[in-house]
């Protein structure tokens, strides 16, 4: 299995798609922190000297969430749409053992989404900071369950695009699928049911950041906050059952299924 592993991450180091989504949602989420960190203190907006503002800006991942997902959709959807799949299964016949090295190394790939959004939110919230003068209004151990949130959240969001990609082959339909999800569905549901949405799990997982419910939503459920987010360990579970519920129904049917 760890061969496998060492297989899917090789496979990912030599594909452009990895290093242009991690750019690209690198690139997203400085751009939005900076704005965050910027706008702070103005327009009935936290200043950055407080716990409230500081945390606005250095929870600000959503673009790492979005595209640590879609890259785990790439990792398996993309051995059909590039007609690598017989080679792979010809290598390893044991399907289920391949779909369990790719939820592995996509995991390890969203690990390294969720630690270019904190380095990046945390450089902006500290940037902006320092050049007002303020003080840290955070202590070590919030920065470090910042920072182990980032790492959690994208892991299993990436592991969980892994098991999508795998359930619906085509590439582009999957993609689509995740982004209506967290993008459209999820902020309307929490919207309509405020009560459900610490359950949903892009929302569930950007909780585990230190995002409050509702700020790392899209349009206009955007900053909708309110309601209690689940703890730590219960949100971190529910999106790797999701991730694990979403794997074993694929490898009961799209993976068994002829490649051709």
């Amino acid at each position: 299995m760890t061969r496998l592993i060492r297989v899917e991450l090789l496979k990912l180091a030599t594909v452009r798609a990895s290093y242009l989504l991690l750019a690209a949602a690198t690139a997203l989420t400085a751009l939005f922190a900076s704005l965050e960190a910027s706008r702070a203190g103005t327009k009935n907006l936290a200043p950055l000297s407080t716990s409230a503002g500081f945390t606005a800006v250095i929870t600000g991942g959503a673009w790492e969430l979005l595209l640590a997902t879609v890259l785990g959709v790439l990792i398996s959807s993309g051995e059909f749409r590039h007609a690598t799949a017989s080679l792979t299964y010809l290598a390893q016949p044991r399907r289920g053992r391949v779909l369990t090295a790719k939820l592995a190394a996509g995991a390890c790939a969203g690990a390294v989404f969720g630690l270019a959004g904190y380095l990046v939110t945390g450089a902006a919230a500290l940037g902006f900071l320092a050049a007002r003068g303020g003080q840290l209004p955070v202590g070590a151990g919030t920065l470090a369950r910042y920072g182990i949130g980032y790492l959690v959240a994208t892991a299993l969001l990436a592991a969980a695009g892994v098991a999508v990609g795998a359930l619906i082959r085509a590439q582009v339909a999957a993609v689509v699928v995740v982004l209506a999800w967290m993008m459209v569905a999820e902020s309307v549901l929490g919207g309509l049911y405020p009560d459900v949405r610490p359950y949903l799990p892009y929302s569930a997982a950007a909780t585990l950041t230190g995002t409050p419910l509702g700020g790392a939503a899209f349009g206009p459920a955007h900053g909708v906050t309110g309601g209690s987010p689940l703890p730590f360990a219960a949100a971190a579970a529910l999106v790797a059952a999701v991730a694990v519920a979403f794997a074993a129904v694929a490898a009961r049917t799209t993976v068994r299924r002829d490649i051709t």
